[in-house]
């Protein structure tokens, strides 16, 4: 295992009570925009979390993977579907390479004078 997800999430939700003393209304914010992305109903929880994984990846955050890898597996997601879900990512993380990388050599181009 690469990491240890349970320990981490539960870490990560320790330590967030930090913050919380601080900028409770922050938080509340935050907690509210998660509870409230789900709203409309047009797409179901294994959707969504098929999708929040991917964007985790895309993003390398390891808190909301281990977040949304358990609200994943409590909604039913199997080990297939997020396997394509991430082939998704790895393929928009080579795409989002690809047009930096042309913007690097655009701006390479740019300094010749």
């Amino acid at each position: 295992m690469l990491n240890n997800w349970l320990d981490l999430l539960k870490n990560n939700r320790a330590v967030s009570g930090a913050l919380a003393k601080h900028h409770p209304k922050l938080l509340t914010a935050f907690r509210g925009l998660n509870e409230a992305q789900g709203g409309t109903g047009t797409l179901d929880a294994k959707t969504r979390e098929l999708i929040a994984l991917a964007v985790a990846v895309t993003t390398r955050c390891e808190g909301c993977i281990a977040s949304h890898a358990q609200a994943a597996r409590a909604a039913g997601v199997t080990e297939a579907e997020l396997a394509e879900a991430l082939s998704t990512a790895i393929a928009l993380n080579a795409g989002a390479a690809y047009v930096y990388s042309l913007k690097a050599m655009d701006a390479h181009s740019a300094f010749a004078a």
